[in-house]
């Protein structure tokens, strides 16, 4: 099968809503590996036609595969793409980054973060900041800090993921490496006390290992889902985690084995309105 770069799946889903019903269709195959068209029409409320279209479109990007009356996930694309994280837990994640942003030292400062919606987020918290150094291996979030001429930003080399948008391998290592690294802030799949701060590629977990190990203060920035959770590959142990950020949705009983093991938790408040 011949698939379209995945940034071509954009231009043929501009609706926000259409993208959120995307990223709900590939979480329920996360989980639940296989799903009827009858079933989708349950949980998401739209039409058989609607989904169809869907169904049809993910199936030509190759993030699923759509079978008669339905569709399976895919084996080789495990995690949600990036273009369909935005919506996911949204206001927890502005939270959480908001928060993040108010831990980084002001002056002159070396801030690394890896790809993803809140760790993007929290540098867009930042925007007013000078003196910031910002050292990502994220496509995204290197073209938008470009922008701010407050900002001096350095890309990593490195292969580009086409799920996450993030330059992987032995350039992306090496570049962080040879950093002297203030706070990182590093988003995640999953974070546990059993098995650490998780995700789903193996090689960006040793890329993301890299930036850890060259940083003095490491925070993880999560919502309550991430938080107990362990996917494939660790990018960190708990004893190179300084903070975590998260959200009430967390499960308490994993915030506290978390802590346990030295890790500060910084739970955010809903109190104050996003719009505030």
């Amino acid at each position: 099968m011949v698939t379209r770069p995945l940034q071509e799946l954009r231009p043929h889903a501009v609706s926000r809503k259409r993208l959120e019903r995307m990223r709900q269709i590939l979480s329920v195959l996360h989980t639940e590996q296989s799903v009827s068209l009858e079933a989708l029409v349950v949980r998401l409320g739209s039409s058989k036609a609607t989904l169809r279209r869907d169904l049809a479109e993910l199936d030509e990007q190759g993030l699923l595969v759509r079978t008669h009356g339905g569709a399976r996930a895919n084996e080789s694309s495990a995690e949600i793409p990036a273009r369909l994280r935005d919506s996911q837990a949204r206001d927890a994640k502005i939270l959480i980054a908001r928060t993040a942003a108010q831990m980084i030292p002001t002056g002159p400062h070396a801030l690394a973060v890896n790809g993803g919606t809140t760790t993007h987020d929290v540098l867009r918290a930042l925007h007013y900041r000078t003196g910031l150094t910002v050292i990502t291996n994220a496509l995204t979030i290197a073209a938008d800090c470009a922008a701010n001429p407050r900002f001096n930003v350095i890309m990593t080399g490195g292969k580009v993921r086409s799920s996450s948008l993030e330059a992987v391998g032995p350039l992306a290592e090496a570049t962080f490496r040879s950093m002297n690294i203030g706070t990182a802030v590093l988003g995640t799949d999953g974070i546990s006390a059993e098995r650490g701060v998780t995700t789903h590629d193996d090689t960006e977990a040793r890329t993301n290992n890299a930036m850890v190990n060259a940083a003095k203060r490491v925070i993880v920035v999560a919502d309550g889902s991430k938080v107990g959770e362990v996917t494939l590959a660790k990018m960190a142990d708990l004893t190179q985690i300084d903070d975590l950020v998260t959200d009430p949705s967390a499960d308490p009983t994993a915030l506290d084995q978390i802590a346990q093991a030295g890790v500060r938790i910084h739970v955010v408040s809903y109190k104050n309105s996003i719009g505030s």
